[in-house]
């Protein structure tokens, strides 16, 4: 789907997405001091605008400008004092990062075929501070035969150690990569969609440093 197809979809709805955080964004994030933060493919917002009520600086990408006007909107609602702490803009998550140093990057259910799912992972890393948090959660590959739910093409898709294998050659240490298991309702009762869940830390400006004369050599 292109910028266009998600615009058409956000015109059709009230909201697409839930209007609470994701349950994983909720428990790794919640006990992190705030600081600056980027969501990338923001959607209308959910994440920014958790995120902004709880003391963090938030800046939410979406490339849909419709997402983003929408998140403008509910910005300007549920936001009063802390309205400001919330920059909603139009931005492709494979291009360039608005940001280069951010505490925390969220990639959440951002599904992109392997070319600009990688220069996602490389405009996300490049957006952090050193020892920055990337949380990168999406539907699992095992999700299609296994849960409910979520794209179903398997090219959109990735187990957490394909992701943590994506992370490989970027200046990040990945700290953990899980399956977790997520109780979702459905016409034939409660089921368990599969996500994908892998938190990793931008190297310190040393460490970077150590990276890449070992990369020279």
């Amino acid at each position: 789907m292109d910028a266009s197809d998600w615009d058409a979809r956000y015109e059709g709805a009230d909201l697409v997405w839930s209007a609470g955080p994701n349950a994983w964004v909720e428990q790794i994030v919640s006990p992190i001091t705030p600081g600056l933060a980027l969501d990338v493919a923001a959607g209308e917002g959910r994440h920014a605008l958790w995120l902004a009520e709880r003391g963090w600086r938030v800046i939410a990408s979406d490339f849909s400008p419709v997402a983003v006007e929408r998140m403008a909107k509910l910005a300007d609602a549920r936001l009063g004092a802390r309205r400001s702490s919330l920059a909603a803009v139009v931005g492709d998550a494979t291009a360039p990062a608005p940001v280069s140093d951010a505490d925390l990057v969220l990639l959440s259910y951002l599904h992109l075929e392997d070319a600009p799912w990688r220069a996602a992972l490389d405009s996300a890393v490049a957006a952090l501070r050193p020892v920055g948090m990337l949380l990168i959660i999406g539907h699992a590959r095992r999700n299609l035969a296994e849960g409910v739910g979520g794209p179903q093409d398997p090219r959109l898709l990735r187990d957490p150690e394909t992701v943590a294998a994506d992370l490989d050659p970027l200046p990040v240490e990945v700290v953990s990569s899980q399956m977790r298991y997520r109780s979702v309702a459905t016409d034939q009762g409660e089921r368990q969609a599969l996500d994908t869940v892998v938190v990793a830390r931008a190297l310190s400006q040393s460490a970077s440093r150590v990276a890449a004369t070992a990369g020279t050599r």
